[in-house]
């Protein structure tokens, strides 16, 4: 898309965007670019600065794509961390030992949550019992 600063044959300026140069000449011929303020159709082109993209702005721009891509991925993490913690018992500290109960048919088959300390966990993952750990995130990202 190119985008022209345009005025009329009145002196009023405005800007339209064109799929491409030839695309603007096109319409004007055919009468299709007006004045949104008389409502002329002698339309023509002004001068403009050519907007040039620098390695700068590039990188400005991947950072703030970076940052919206990051706040909307941080975002569905803590939803999804949310329905775990609503929908999981918190056995705390007895994480393990409850986690045991149930993968060797103990206790009834439910969600739990809690805290198992690296070696707890190694153990736990040896006997072939499924955990993960929730992450902790950030609380300035909405």
């Amino acid at each position: 898309m190119i985008k022209y600063t345009l005025a009329c044959d009145n002196g009023h300026s405005f800007e339209g965007w064109f799929s491409s140069s030839a695309d603007f000449d096109r319409q004007a011929e055919l009468g299709l670019v007006s004045c949104p303020v008389c409502g002329s159709a002698t339309v023509g082109k002004e001068l403009m600065a050519p907007s040039v993209s620098t390695a700068r702005k590039k990188d400005e721009t991947k950072v703030l794509m970076m940052d919206q891509a990051r706040k909307e991925a941080v975002a569905k993490i803590r939803e999804l961390v949310t329905s775990i913690r609503e929908n999981a018992e918190d056995v705390g500290a007895k994480f393990p030992e409850e986690a045991r109960k149930i993968h060797y048919g103990e206790a009834e088959q439910r969600g739990l949550i809690g805290q198992a300390t690296v070696e707890e966990a190694k153990t736990l993952l040896e006997e072939g019992i499924e955990i993960a750990a929730l992450p902790v995130l950030p609380d300035d990202v909405n």
